[in-house]
């Protein structure tokens, strides 16, 4: 089950504005993982991380698939590894990672009417799913997309949630850091749709119960990213790179465990396939999530994990978004790499100055926040090349500690294994000639307002010129 834009704002996570019952009880029959990241925080990267277990740069979904980003080629899938063990595979949603075909799903189905970024009705997707699992005796794997809770955060449809939140009912996200009623009116219709996506889970669980076949099912819950706020959604921020992530494996998981490794994205495939009794691909970036559903004893596990920001999509008003980032973080400690610093990064404009989202803080907003939160802001609006922070004691992010004498041995230590992966993983952007050559490229399509998503024989460069060697 992949949601879209939605972080930790669930009950079974300690959010107190709204009830998730339904995730609740799959936590509770299950094990909910406290430290699970996202690869890059927009959709397609997010999602192609979870199909083939590899970051984005490692696949080349570097950016939105609309926009015709794409990966270097068709890496071995989730469904495209089930199909050939005998499964059957569907997809009730969007996809978005391209090239489609290196996803060849047995059965797939959209809806404008039921699950679009317009029009939800999750008990219309659930009826889908309860057909699909119910229509032969194989074995199955079946993928849920739901559009909650994407912009525009609705707040009710067919029916759901039944009483609506209101702006007196919530507040923000305590990494945004800024409130006004204009603002809590936003939140209170985001947690309305994290309050009908819940409602959607569990008519999914019925379904599955329903057919008899809960008691054999390994059922994941992860979404693509975090939630559309500012310092949310196209950041490198906790609010944007931490995902919940729950999993029940009946004769597995322990009922009730709780589990804080360091996990991502990149685990979900080979902890599929590990159920499945199939070998992990030799070129992939995660591990079986196994060891941890259990409760039992540590295991031996990473010691760091890493994200990446690169571009989202390629329209002129915003820069598209470019302003590539790395981040690394162990379990106290998080440093941010910023590949263009010097540069004004486009994405704090897209919220804020040019409120293209309007879920997004205003400077009004800003300057009536505290101190911190300003200086925060500001050094969103120009980051430095690196960027370091105590997630123990500051959890959102506000205090930067890259420049603090004391702390030299912590941030180089981390910039050292920073290097490390992106050479294991053959970042392009660490060759400056890739990283302008691309930029110039992705600069000429903005200047040219061009719709590469509706032009069919549109192909950035890139998807040829940075595939890895085989």
């Amino acid at each position: 089950i992949v949601p879209e834009d939605t972080g930790l704002e669930l009950s079974c996570y300690g959010d107190p504005n709204v009830r998730t019952p339904h995730l609740d009880r799959l936590a509770a029959d299950g094990c909910r993982f406290t430290r699970a990241y996202v690869t890059q925080a927009v959709c397609s990267p997010g999602r192609a991380s979870i199909l083939t277990g590899l970051y984005p740069h490692e696949c080349g979904q570097i950016g939105l698939a609309s926009h015709k980003f794409a990966m270097y080629r068709p890496w071995p899938s989730v469904p495209t590894f089930l199909k050939q063990a005998g499964y059957r595979t569907a997809r009730l949603g969007k996809l978005h990672v391209l090239p489609e075909s290196a996803f060849a799903f047995d059965h797939v189905w959209t809806s404008s009417t039921a699950n679009s970024f317009g029009s939800r009705d999750v008990a219309e997707v659930a009826r889908e799913a309860g057909a699909f699992v119910n229509n032969g005796d194989e074995p199955f794997f079946l993928m849920v997309c739901n559009a909650d809770a994407h912009l525009p955060w609705l707040r009710q449809e067919a029916g759901l949630p039944r009483v609506p939140l209101n702006a007196d009912d919530v507040r923000l996200p305590s990494a945004v850091g800024c409130d006004s009623p204009r603002l809590r009116e936003h939140a209170a219709d985001y947690y309305n749709c994290v309050s009908r996506l819940d409602s959607g889970v569990g008519l999914l669980l019925a379904e599955l119960e329903a057919s008899g076949k809960a008691d054999e099912t390994l059922v994941i819950y992860v979404s693509d990213h975090g939630p559309q706020f500012s310092r949310g959604k196209c950041c490198v921020t906790e609010l944007a790179l931490q995902a919940p992530l729950i999993m029940r494996w009946p004769g597995v998981s322990m009922p009730g465990t709780v589990a804080d490794p360091l996990v991502s994205q990149v685990d979900v495939l080979p902890t599929i396939l590990d159920a499945v009794g199939l070998q992990s691909p030799a070129k992939g970036s995660g591990e079986s999530l196994r060891p941890f559903l259990d409760g039992g004893s540590a295991v031996q596990w990473r010691t760091h994990l890493f994200a990446e920001w690169n571009v989202s999509h390629s329209l002129k008003l915003d820069q598209g978004l470019f302003y590539p980032s790395r981040t690394v973080r162990d379990d106290r400690y998080k440093l941010v790499h910023n590949l263009l610093h010097g540069e004004a990064n486009p994405t704090e404009r897209y919220y804020t100055k040019q409120q293209r989202i309007d879920t997004g803080c205003t400077q009004q907003e800003i300057d009536a926040a505290p101190r911190h939160v300003g200086a925060a802001y500001a050094r969103w609006r120009n980051p430095p090349a690196f960027e370091l922070y105590d997630l123990h004691t500051d959890p959102c992010e506000w205090h930067d500690l890259a420049d603090d004498p004391t702390m030299c041995t912590i941030r180089d230590g981390l910039i050292d294994r920073l290097l490390t992966w992106r050479q294991e993983t053959q970042d392009p952007f660490l060759a400056p000639e890739k990283l302008m050559g691309f930029r110039r490229v992705h600069d000429r399509v903005c200047d040219q307002d061009r719709n590469v998503g509706r032009d069919p024989d549109f192909e950035w460069p890139y998807v040829s010129d940075f595939a890895p060697q085989a």
